[in-house]
């Protein structure tokens, strides 16, 4: 994973005005930057495990843009199968948002395309937009700085997370889904051909009725307890350690990329304040502890003390013991071993939307009366395993309608027993009502809904074409928790 010091960043800049002294040839476009999809092998507690990954010209994961850099891009499909990556985060022409389908063809093995759009500033990230290939860890850090980047006298770290099996990915998703992803032609991969069936033999993988409780009724948290959790493709038995200045500041830029896993961020003895949700900033809120479901991002800025020393920066399994992280030490800091579990299992992440409450996007939405208003009701059940939007699965499912410019306002009412975060692309939103109750929310392109809640989002419809809108867990996404936003010129 790639961390850029401020020296470095300031040698970038540097650099990047070096073209006013060259000829006029030199203010060419930039030639493309290549990235491949690909296979790879990780090393997960003395095991070798065959992933998926998305990988630069120096076989780097990720990306990462300087300011104002565009985002031109060679992308090339090495996996062996067809595959398509979604740029998360990203506002790109519709025709470049790689849906499979939609409405480009997915990437066949072997070809190459190419990508030229505006990047979008901030934390994001890009995976495949086929469920099982996003378990097989086909995702990677997009990262876009902004100009207050290169010159804040900080240090960056940069930390996708991820859940693995060892098993086939697709076995995992057919276990958990119990044979319930019938249809699945457009959008999310691979098809079953399958009814809406029974749990089938996962019962003995999952952590079920999960440790929270709203009202007397119990939370459905985790539907599979994964043989391992990544920080940036690794353990706790072998975490990378991110070597850090006595007294410096560090933003960390933290991604779940997990399918089916929500998380605490954990900051441990580094006070730190949270200063942009899903890219956008915010209004900083201190805390040592943040939630962060699937999809979404968080930037957490941190103070190292004086003396130095070894810090952990841990990521817990909300309603499980399972962890995993980073260290961030000084030099010659003793770094400890930590173990992959906590003693006590961690609580269930925000059914009461308080840290959702607290944030507030820096630079609101410009008051403007809403144009058009709508309500998605979220819905499903463990047995049979099936989940919807408004009653209905992908293939069947109610479009969204706005017009190109309108204000609009999207109300999701979540009356299952799971949390969803609800993703948008093309586009993002600001949350401006919890339960009903308005207020001048955060910025983001991913919403977690809890469980019994109402969450509303405000955004101005973009680009006249045909966006997704989908649950970002992954198994709720391969049964057919997606409709589209469908904008009109």
């Amino acid at each position: 994973m790639t961390h850029l010091s401020r020296r470095g960043f300031l040698a970038a800049s540097a650099a990047a005005a070096a073209p006013f002294f060259l000829p006029a040839r030199a203010f060419a476009s930039p030639p493309a930057l290549s990235l491949r999809a690909t296979t790879r092998t990780l090393d997960i507690a003395g095991r070798a495990v065959t992933v998926k990954g998305l990988l630069d010209q120096q076989g780097r994961s990720g990306l990462f843009l300087d300011p104002a850099q565009p985002f031109r891009v060679d992308l090339w499909n090495d996996v062996g199968t067809e595959t398509s990556i979604h740029w998360h985060g990203q506002v790109p022409p519709n025709v470049q948002d790689g849906v499979p389908g939609s409405p480009l063809p997915a990437l066949k093995p072997g070809e190459m395309r190419s990508f030229d759009f505006v990047a979008y500033p901030g934390t994001h990230w890009m995976h495949s937009h086929i469920p099982v290939q996003e378990m097989e860890l086909l995702a990677a850090p997009l990262i876009v700085r902004r100009p207050e980047d290169v010159t804040a006298d900080r240090q960056e770290v940069t930390i996708l997370l991820h859940d693995l099996s060892f098993r086939p990915a697709d076995e995992v998703l057919a276990e958990i889904t119990g044979g319930s992803m019938a249809g699945m032609d457009h959008g999310a991969g691979h098809a079953t051909g399958g009814s809406v069936g029974g749990m089938g033999g996962m019962m003995g993988g999952m952590s079920g009725m999960d440790q929270g409780a709203m009202g007397g009724m119990a939370m459905d948290l985790n539907d599979f307890n994964f043989d391992a959790y990544l920080a940036n493709d690794r353990t706790l038995d072998d975490p990378e350690v991110v070597t850090v200045d006595k007294g410096g500041r560090v933003l960390l830029r933290v991604i779940n990329g997990a399918a089916a896993t929500v998380f605490w961020i954990d900051t441990g003895s580094l006070p730190g304040r949270a200063v942009a949700t899903d890219g956008n900033p915010i209004q900083p809120v201190s805390g040592a502890r943040f939630g962060l479901a699937m999809g979404q991002r968080l930037d957490i800025e941190l103070e190292v003390p004086a003396e130095g020393g070894a810090f952990p920066i841990l990521a817990l399994r909300e309603g499980a013991v399972e962890r995993t992280g980073i260290i961030l030490a000084t030099s010659g800091a003793v770094v400890g071993k930590i173990s992959g579990a906590s003693d006590e299992a961690h609580p269930a992440f925000s059914a009461d939307l308080v840290q959702e409450a607290g944030f507030r996007a820096l630079t609101p939405l410009a008051d403007r009366p809403f144009d058009r208003t709508d309500s998605l009701m979220l819905n499903g059940s463990m047995m049979p395993y099936v989940w919807t939007i408004d009653g209905q699965s992908w293939g069947t499912h109610r479009i969204v309608e706005a017009r190109s410019g309108e204000r609009v306002a999207l109300t999701f009412h979540n009356m299952s027993m799971m949390a969803h975060p609800m993703h948008l692309h093309g586009h993002h939103f600001q949350v401006v009502a919890l339960n009903g109750t308005p207020l001048r929310g955060a910025f983001r392109d991913t919403v977690h809904v809890p469980p019994m809640s109402m969450v509303t989002v405000a955004l101005d419809a973009g680009e006249a074409a045909r966006w997704m809108l989908h649950c970002h867990h992954m198994p709720h996404l391969a049964t057919g928790m997606m409709t589209e936003f469908v904008i009109a010129a």
